[in-house]
């Protein structure tokens, strides 16, 4: 009988089978979908990411649905709205797309505060109220929300506050000349053969269940818990590190990211089959988790620097357990 573990483990290899290229955004979907979390996926068009979140609701139990941000969307869009039956003389509440299990919020910067701060209130507080009445969201709960970073006339950038709201941020790029022969094989088999076979190997909620809880007992050592707090308390107090890192941050990241760091480092352990966190694991994740939590001043704007040129030069000077 197989484990939850290797459950998840063949689940990102069939991922990494239909998503060619994208081996980065498969592994923070799925620890996002492990730690329980949400995340903001950042990229220029035509890079997988809604196939990405389609693909992993066919292969989990529960609903996808997909919601196009436009600057004329109203927050009942997406939480829903009373509807009058007049037959019966009574208003009856129309529920919206958040209440489904996935969700693909495209372009969250084309719609205005109103409507950002909706989704952003249902995805921390996992409930929608409508006038005085509260509805739960069910479980699983995942938001895919993504940014367009080559147009930003008529958007509505997300305030930082809001930003911190997000599990991890990730940057997703272009793909290898390797991977885009293959993508193009890919599709050419999908269009000569666009009927897909059912899917006999879904994930269940009591089995996602079962794997969050395992994830939290990964071990993490007592000396690598101190290596992550002084990640994530460097980026509040930076000179303790280098003078010419003092001048670069303007605001450091909030507790959210030691417990998303904490989480993630776990999620991303047990995904590669072992029981304890490494050093790597904390490493590797703490750009994605810093991305959107640390503040540059404008000095630092003004010299090029970015977030991720900062924290590779904080995880480069604290010392390593």
């Amino acid at each position: 009988m197989e484990t939850i573990q290797q459950l998840f483990v063949q689940l990102s290899h069939r991922l990494d089978q239909q998503i060619i290229g994208q081996p980065q955004l498969i592994e923070r979907l799925l620890i996002a979908l492990l730690a329980d979390g949400h995340l903001l996926v950042e990229g220029a068009p035509g890079l997988a990411k809604t196939r990405a979140i389609r693909l992993l609701g066919e292969h989990l139990e529960g609903s996808f649905h997909r919601i196009q941000f436009t600057p004329d969307l109203l927050p009942a869009d997406l939480t829903g709205t009373e509807i009058y039956r007049p037959q019966q003389g009574v208003f009856e509440f129309q529920q919206g797309p958040l209440f489904h299990n996935l969700v693909l919020a495209d372009e969250i910067n084309r719609a205005p505060a109103k409507v950002q701060s909706a989704l952003l209130e249902a995805m921390a507080e996992r409930q929608i109220t409508v006038g005085q009445t509260t509805y739960t969201l069910a479980e699983p709960f995942l938001v895919m929300a993504t940014q367009n970073p080559i147009e930003q006339e008529g958007t509505y950038p997300l305030p930082e506050a809001q930003l911190d709201r997000f599990l991890l941020h990730v940057n997703v790029s272009y793909p290898a000349e390797k991977a885009e022969r293959q993508i193009l094989q890919l599709a050419r088999r999908e269009a000569a053969q666009p009927s897909v076979e059912p899917n006999t190997q879904s994930i269940s909620r009591a089995q996602l269940k079962q794997a969050r809880n395992a994830v939290l007992d990964v071990y993490l050592a007592d000396n690598l818990e101190s290596y992550l707090l002084q990640i994530i308390l460097a980026s509040r107090e930076p000179q303790r590190y280098g003078d010419d890192l003092a001048g670069w941050i303007q605001y450091g990241a909030s507790p959210r990211a030691t417990i998303a760091l904490d989480r993630c480092a776990r999620s991303r352990a047990w995904l590669l089959g072992r029981d304890y966190v490494t050093p790597e694991d904390i490493q590797q994740l703490a750009f994605d988790v810093l991305r959107h939590r640390v503040l540059l001043s404008y000095e630092a704007e003004a010299e090029g620097v970015s977030v991720d040129r900062l924290v590779g030069e904080l995880i480069a000077r604290i010392p390593v357990p």
